[in-house]
């Protein structure tokens, strides 16, 4: 099989040399500094269940690519069912985790490519499609976890790309070769790139005539030399920086969700590894065919697993406080499982009615309609169940002291005393519990949820382009035999 083992996933990110910042200080060691380090434990838990034989079907499939079993997140769909099983692996990763899986976006980026450079070869007679498959079967054969960027800087969205003062706003191809590309430029908000193998970018938005420069997808090694990560910090980095005991923190090992602005500082990228170069009316097809895979990905599944969480976290408070009984609690836990699973049946209902995109390339993607509907009906039912989380849990979520106090021998007494609710639960656990609550609900990933997969009106404006009418009126007009315009 072409899996990789957890040990072996650590080894070989020791060997990466990636340049990082955070906090205003370089970091040497992604294994040493806290921070960094949940990126790595996040995708070696994904190496550590694809060989465990309770979770294969989920983590792992038959690639036709390389004849051979691979990880999941090496694989592009060619089937409804690879789309279903698609979305139990978001699911399944992100309740385990708690965070996000740093290989889901280059996953999702593998059939935005997958799919488009098989229809630019046919179109305009390109050898972009085989180029990818070559791409493709290495990373699988090596399980290499493969993050992805397409979000950008930008500059004023009032001015077309040309007219903005700073040119590098968007990733630009800055010179050619007979070797390859160099691109200079950003992108932002990317998550875990740094611990990841490879980085694929893609375009993050339509590009026109005049614009060819920026029409530019590729691959590329993570620390590839031009190419620098300005990481996110923020007091949660601090604390978990400060924690004596990761068992201090909301989510012990895997953390917040991690990501950096990638700078790529006239980065060269060999030919091997450029998947579109210049034809710009093919930029648009690679982010709606990526945007579409990933809403279903962020609305259908990763946030569901997320949810299991927090409502997990909210009835075990509950019972803490002996409210078993209490009817509001019971409403509004029900309120959360009806969420989630309204959640995940959008993201089962993309995967379902998905079809293959192109014609004849082989290459399933999730339905458009239903992608993004699972997107936008996320956003608002994420924010809803924190909601729902804080009022369950109280202010103890954000008012309670530390763990550390349990090992202070001058409070360890009131603490655990008042802190017990006259419950025979440790009050550690019911401490801890808490503290899980606070990292959701007093977090980042409210907001990471919102804008993941893009912000709510993307969803919006894609769904007034691909909602047709037609049936609906067509129904009413047989109903009413209504007579037609002369």
């Amino acid at each position: 099989m072409a899996l990789m083992t957890p040990e072996q996933f650590e080894e070989s990110v020791k060997q990466l040399k990636p340049r990082i910042f955070m906090n205003g200080k370089q970091v040497d060691n992604l294994f040493e500094n806290p921070n960094t380090r949940t990126v790595i434990e996040a995708n070696k838990a994904s190496y550590d269940w694809a060989l465990d034989p309770r979770y294969k079907d989920i983590l792992t499939c038959y690639s036709p690519l390389i004849d051979d079993v691979v990880n999941r997140y090496t694989h592009v769909s060619r089937s409804n069912e690879d789309l279903v099983k698609k979305a139990e692996a978001g699911t399944f990763t992100a309740e385990n985790l708690g965070t996000c899986i740093y290989r889901c976006v280059g996953y999702d980026a593998f059939h935005s490519l997958a799919s488009t450079t098989w229809e630019m070869d046919r179109d305009l007679g390109t050898e972009y499609h085989p180029r990818f498959l070559e791409y493709l079967k290495m990373v699988q054969r090596k399980d290499l976890s493969v993050a992805g960027a397409l979000t950008e800087p930008r500059g004023s969205r009032s001015k077309k790309t040309l007219n903005w003062p700073d040119p590098y706003l968007s990733l630009k191809v800055v010179d050619k070769n007979k070797e390859g590309i160099v691109v200079r430029g950003a992108k932002i908000n990317i998550s875990g790139a740094y611990a990841s193998h490879e980085l694929a970018v893609l375009p993050q938005a339509a590009h026109f005539e005049g614009e060819e420069d920026y029409a530019v997808a590729f691959a590329i090694p993570t620390d590839t030399k031009g190419i620098t990560y300005i990481c996110q910090y923020s007091p949660y980095s601090a604390e978990r920086e400060l924690a004596d005991d990761l068992e201090e923190l909301g989510n012990p090992v895997f953390g917040q969700r991690e990501t950096s602005m990638v700078i790529f500082d006239d980065v060269f990228v060999p030919w091997e590894r450029v998947f579109h170069c210049g034809e710009y009316p093919y930029s648009v097809k690679l982010v709606s065919r990526f945007a579409k895979t990933h809403r279903m990905t962020c609305g259908g599944t990763c946030k569901v697993g997320f949810m299991n969480q927090v409502i997990g976290a909210c009835k075990l408070v509950q019972e803490y406080k002996g409210l078993e009984k209490a009817t509001h609690i019971n409403e509004q836990l029900m309120e959360m499982v009806v969420l989630r699973e309204t959640g995940r049946a959008c993201g089962l209902a993309a995967a379902n009615k998905g079809a293959e995109e192109p014609e004849g390339s082989g290459v399933f993607l999730p339905d458009e309609l239903m992608g993004n509907v699972s997107k936008l009906n996320i956003c608002n039912a994420f924010w809803r169940l924190l909601a729902l989380a804080g009022d369950i849990g109280g202010g103890l979520i954000v008012t309670m002291p530390s763990l550390k106090e349990l090992k202070n021998p001058e409070v360890k007494d009131y603490v655990e005393e008042f802190l017990s609710f006259g419950s025979d639960e440790p009050t550690e656990n019911i401490m801890k519990v808490h503290k899980l609550l606070q990292n959701w609900t007093a977090g980042q990933h409210g907001v990471a949820t919102w804008h993941g997969a893009g912000p709510v009106m993307a969803q919006k404006i894609m769904l007034q382009r691909v909602i047709d009418y037609e049936h609906e009126k067509n129904l009413v007009k047989r109903t009413l035999n209504l007579k037609e315009k002369k």
